[in-house]
């Protein structure tokens, strides 16, 4: 009879849980199931080159049936060239709802994060493990959210392909509109409409082919005839020419509602998927071997004698540092060193200059490429998550965020030397967040915030702290709905139970936040200040051209908004895009934030 119970509770919530999302577009395709790797070290397999070989020059078609049978080969070509890539993907999410003065407002979130198998169809690994154990639990979940949508993290991963299987002459048409300059490429634009018969899961909509090699540069529309409990969502999927001859998925924006008057949503969202590591895992130490010869080694450190106790416990934490940093960069999390971590350096530099820190090692700053707004500290290593930066107004409120992690460092709140050990280091690139953490007690986060302010205090910063505070005010705002985007998932969250925690004190001696001071810009939308190379990862701070703000819901703090890349070819540089850089200590200027 229990057994009997158990079969009744398992249809019903596979019949009444609604998916807000099929996993496969293509028509009757089953979702591959995903496999989750082993926790130990992988057996060395074939490696895919770093740059694949750019596709043969073909003559230039003179029709325009000759232009779609050249993308659509082309499409086979890029299918055929990912097939041997898991670049990671991260998708967030804000659920919807009318809010009277602002606009469609954030109500609530989801984040999901994986790494994509693009080999035979298109699977994922998830970063982010379910916290529910148990079969019970995952049935009640799903019983209590019975009628409620259920986003598929894998739907949104197949909106890099119109249809990797079957896009062809046979399931579609195409029907030329015009010509259009998409940045600097010029483009030809197409409607794309299923046949009659072609099946269930087919898309339909627009694509942007470039007029060089005819390689589809943009996708926007949805896919049609979604079965029972089953829903579609609308996408705009934007490429990047990253590499010699073919343009790479990378961002893909999603969106679903109407809050016209007397419209009723069965759904309402905005979302963000991003595509990156492609070049991960093309490295191996044979490849080191070969490229590097080593003549002969020798120490010239000055000391000779076995380094002191002091100064072995030194080393072991700089080791287990190098460690981490190395295996969340391989991991594809963390950032390769680059022009953006001078930027950060630059103001962690004028902190310590003004307060007259001297550290036996220098401190040094890092990127982690993820939305989640997130610092911690490894060693001497300041991590800051992309989303963070991409959020803050101005410098000043940067160096509110870096000062706190400094701060640990200075007090010698020392984190992570257990990952000295390189065993420690073999595990699956998915479980990262569960063999890695840098969480604080909360005596050491309420010392560091102390230490922070003090050191503001006496930096170039100490006259611009206002929009620090405001930063604080408008997320303690927006807390209690973004619980996704406040999740740290390694060091200590900023927000608990819908509260801001950290650097609170700057919040006092703020001015009131005002949504209708239109000068007042307390937090940015996210993507706004960083931008991501999803072939080698690489990040760079841009600053864009000024938008004049008209309304408050122009200002969009934390909030998720479509993409719009340039469009360039490999190796040219967009028009009107330069590098941001922090003021020195000596000046303290800083550049007025733009929306």
């Amino acid at each position: 009879m229990r057994t009997s119970n158990w079969m009744i509770l398992a249809v019903l919530v596979l019949t009444f849980a609604a998916a807000a999302q099929q996993a496969a577009p293509a028509p009757e395709a089953q979702q591959p199931a995903s496999t989750s790797q082993p926790a130990a070290a992988q057996p060395a397999t074939a490696q895919p080159s770093a740059t694949p070989a750019a596709p043969v020059a073909q003559s230039t078609p003179v029709t325009m049936d000759q232009v779609v049978d050249r993308f659509l080969e082309r499409e086979k070509g890029l299918v055929k060239m990912l097939s041997a890539r898991t670049p990671v993907v991260e998708t967030y999410l804000q659920n919807l709802t009318q809010d009277t003065q602002l606009g469609p407002v954030p109500k609530d979130d989801r984040y999901f994060l994986g790494r994509m198998d693009l080999s035979e169809s298109i699977d994922r690994s998830d970063y982010l493990k379910d916290k529910e154990d148990g079969m019970e639990k995952r049935l009640l979940g799903g019983f209590t959210k019975m009628f409620k949508f259920q986003y598929t993290p894998l739907g949104f991963s197949w909106m890099i392909y119109a249809d990797r299987n079957d896009f062809d002459r046979q399931h579609y048409d195409f029907r030329y509109v015009r010509r259009e300059f998409t940045g600097d490429v010029r483009t030809l634009v197409f409607d794309v409409t299923p046949k009659k018969d072609a099946g269930k899961g087919r898309f339909l909509g627009r694509i942007w082919i470039e007029d060089q090699d005819f390689n589809i540069v943009r996708l926007n529309g949805t896919y049609t005839h979604p079965s029972r409990n089953t829903y579609y969502f609308h996408m705009d999927s934007w490429r990047l020419n990253l590499i010699p001859g073919y343009w790479v998925p990378t961002y893909i924006y999603s969106e679903e509602g109407d809050f016209t008057a007397g419209a009723k949503n069965k759904i309402a969202f905005k979302a963000q998927t991003r595509m990156w590591g492609y070049n991960l895992r093309t490295g191996t130490a044979n490849d080191e071997l070969t490229n590097i010869r080593v003549d002969s080694v020798k120490d010239d450190t000055p000391a000779t004698q076995d380094a002191s106790p002091l100064a072995a416990q030194r080393e072991w934490q700089q080791q287990a540092e190098d460690n981490v940093l190395e295996r969340l960069e391989r991991s594809g999390l963390l950032a390769p060193e680059g022009e953006l971590d001078k930027v950060l350096q630059t103001v962690v530099n004028n902190l310590q200059i003004t307060n007259n820190i001297e550290l036996p090692r220098p401190v040094r700053t890092r990127v982690l490429i993820t939305s989640p707004l997130e610092t911690f500290s490894v060693g001497n290593t300041i991590v800051i998550s992309r989303g963070m930066i991409d959020v803050l107004p101005d410098e000043a409120s940067l160096a509110a965020v870096l000062s706190h992690e400094l701060a640990h460092i200075v007090l010698g709140h020392n984190l992570g030397s257990q990952y000295a050990f390189n065993d420690r280091m073999l595990f699956s690139d998915e479980s990262t967040y569960q063999n890695f953490g840098f969480k604080h007690i909360p005596e050491e986060e309420t010392a560091a915030d102390k230490k922070a302010v003090e050191m503001l205090k006496n930096s170039p910063y100490a006259q611009k702290l206002d929009a620090a505070g405001l930063f604080i005010k408008v997320l303690q705002t927006r807390a209690p709905q973004l619980a996704a985007l406040l999740q740290a998932h390694l060091g200590n969250n900023i927000a608990e139970n819908g509260t801001v925690t950290r650097m609170t004190q700057l919040a006092t001696s703020a001015p009131a936040l005002d949504w209708n001071k239109l000068d007042q810009i307390a937090a940015l939308p996210l993507g706004g200040r960083v931008k991501l190379n999803p072939w080698d990862d690489k990040v760079e701070m841009v600053k864009a051209q000024p938008v004049a703000i008209t309304s408050a819901r122009d200002k969009m703090p934390f909030e998720v908004t479509p993409f719009f890349p340039r469009l360039t070819r490999y190796g040219a540089n967009a028009n009107g895009v330069g590098p941001v850089s922090a003021t020195t200590a000596s000046s303290g200027n800083t550049s007025a934030p733009t929306n």
